[in-house]
């Protein structure tokens, strides 16, 4: 009788293809195949003011459905968001011109609520893919973009104005060439932080995904099949069954997309630490061991090589060496240069304050600004107060989480689900609170904004706590730093840049939230709040466009201005004095 034997593990590993490569195929097929279908059902005829030709429906069947639409929005826009962060951060990194422009821009932008950018572009996108739903879908895209894209921004732009000097030292040594820079040194160092502001991006445009997906046009409202739109279809008909479908299948989908994406990106990620020894614990991923396990993926790359390698040495011979003398692309332009650039910066400013002045008195009037700017006055306090708690409370939190790996596996899944869920989904649960306690509005919509601003000071403060060398926590120890003077010496500078970074998102992302905080609804009760997302909110609702862009104005006044007095400060800080 012949006895049977099993291949050993060296055996199986020498195989051609492993038995996790069985795994990789078979998910990358099933990805394909369900963006496939779901990308599919977006390219239907659709021309306004046609009805839409799929009702959004409440049947519970229907929601995985609804979940892989938004899904795929969501991806998309974070696909867009990637690209605009680091063309968009590393112009402004790298030219002083263009930064005095385009930091301040970007104050502005991000300070533009959701509802501005929708409104403003849904006529476009129409226009653009005429007779098809794709406009709709681009506009949600869009949307979707604006509240992901600033955060990722700000990170990538401030990790590379803080590189570590003696990498500069390096550069300038070995004459490394523009891209060689980039891909090298500027982009490793921002891995870290970029990951986690993109997870903390991708959870905050959750947040808006029901004001993307029911889209108002030519005087209709349009809703596209989405988990938005079936939350807000739920809301209306004041569905709680709906509403806990909807919660139980957004809470699984985060839990995949955890597993599946953002903790094997944060494991790999830990490669670019900057240290001189290795750590003691790194985080873990199944997905990221299987793809090392499998053959495939090597072979694909083996087989593209190549290709990449050739693309490489063109950009590297493309974009010139720096000069060993200069700052890393922050050479100093000719004076007639300077003159040009700052007389068509006045001359645009006196038109835009001619404009707006205009327009203030024959549309407005000044008693309205004077309004207005007292409403904004009353949400910039919410905003301080909701940036001062979260910054009591989740600073030591995230120094936690960052410095203890086990610490992390434990919080970090909890942190990431209660970042990534749509807090706005549970406002009809605090509506409903807030009207059988009788708590006004003027409270609780601090509340309800710290339910999607918060996480940005949380996961920027682990980024940065991760982010600190070994080498340096363990001459910490062995210096018996301990309470205060270990979180004077080493952890407030070590995270400090960070801090800044999360600080600054998290008030953009406040103000941002205001304008659904301050006025929610259940059924045909409304609760509404003193402050100025109300207004826009309102002025919004009934189509007043005078007092849209007064109330966007004023708001984009507030953000830039905060920006300016501190967080810039802050931002200048940390790159002299609490850069490695």
């Amino acid at each position: 009788m012949t006895k049977l034997t099993f291949p050993t593990p060296e055996a199986i590993r020498r195989l051609p293809f492993a038995p996790a490569d069985i795994a990789v195929i078979v998910g990358a097929l099933g990805l394909i195949a369900i963006v496939a279908y779901v990308g599919s059902t977006a390219l239907v005829p659709f021309q306004p003011p046609d009805v839409l030709p799929e009702p959004i429906s409440l049947n519970v069947a229907d929601l995985p459905y609804y979940l892989a639409r938004s899904t795929l929005r969501m991806f998309i826009a974070l696909f867009f968001s990637l690209l605009f962060t680091f063309s968009y951060g590393y112009v402004a990194a790298h030219s002083p011109r263009a930064e005095r422009v385009l930091i301040p821009l970007l104050d502005v932008l991000q300070s533009v609520p959701v509802l501005g950018f929708l409104s403003v572009t849904i006529t476009f996108f129409i226009a653009l893919f005429r007779g098809s739903l794709l406009g709709l879908e681009a506009a949600s895209i869009f949307a979707i973009f604006t509240s992901q894209v600033w955060n990722m921004t700000f990170s990538f732009y401030h990790s590379l104005r803080t590189i570590p000097r003696e990498q500069q030292e390096m550069a300038r040594m070995f004459r490394l060439s523009r891209w060689q820079y980039f891909t090298r040194v500027e982009v490793p160092n921002s891995m870290i932080g970029l990951t986690w502001n993109t997870m903390m991006s991708f959870g905050g445009g959750w947040f808006f995904v029901a004001a993307s997906e029911a889209i108002s046009v030519l005087n209709q409202d349009y809703r596209l099949p989405g988990i938005g739109a079936y939350v807000t279809e739920a809301i209306d008909q004041q569905n709680f069954g709906a509403i806990i479908a909807a919660i139980v299948a957004m809470a699984l989908m985060i839990i995949a997309v955890d597993q599946l994406v953002w903790r094997p990106l944060i494991a790999w990620s830990q490669k670019f630490r900057n240290e001189q020894s290795e750590a003691n614990e790194t985080p873990t991923s199944w997905v990221l061991d299987l793809w090392r396990a499998a053959h495939l993926p090597r072979l694909i790359g083996n087989a593209l090589r190549p290709a990449g390698e050739f693309i490489n040495r063109a950009l590297s011979g493309t974009l010139a060496t720096r000069s060993p003398q200069m700052e890393p692309a922050r050479a100093k332009a000719p004076a007639w240069v300077d003159l040009l650039y700052n007389g068509l910066l006045i001359a645009l400013t006196a038109g835009g304050a001619i404009a707006l002045i205009r327009f203030v008195l024959g549309e407005v009037g000044l008693a309205e600004v004077g309004n207005t700017f007292l409403l904004g006055v009353i949400t910039m306090l919410r905003v301080a107060a909701l940036t001062i708690l979260s910054t009591l409370v989740w600073v030591p939190v995230g120094v936690a989480i960052g410095f203890n790996p086990r610490l992390a596996r434990l919080i970090q899944p909890v942190a990431q689900f209660l970042s990534a869920f749509p807090a706005n989904f549970l406002f009809p649960f605090v509506t409903v609170a807030l009207i059988a306690t009788g708590i006004s509005l003027n409270v609780g919509s601090i509340l309800l904004m710290s339910l999607g601003a918060q996480w940005y000071v949380l996961f920027n403060v682990i980024a940065g706590a991760q982010s600190i060398p070994s080498d340096l926590r363990e001459m910490a120890a062995n210096m018996g730093l301990r309470g205060w003077n270990l979180w004077r010496r080493l952890i407030i500078p070590g995270i400090f840049s960070a801090w800044v970074t999360g600080g600054i998102t998290a008030s953009g992302g406040a103000w941002n939230a205001s304008i659904v905080a301050e006025v929610v609804s259940w059924g045909n009760t409304t609760l509404v709040a003193t402050g100025l997302g109300a207004y826009i909110a309102q002025a919004t609702e009934s189509g007043d466009w005078p007092r849209i862009a007064l109330g966007v104005s004023m708001m984009a006044l507030f953000v830039v201005a905060f920006n300016r007095l501190l967080w810039r400060r802050l931002y200048v800080l940390a790159e002299r004095k609490y850069s490695l």
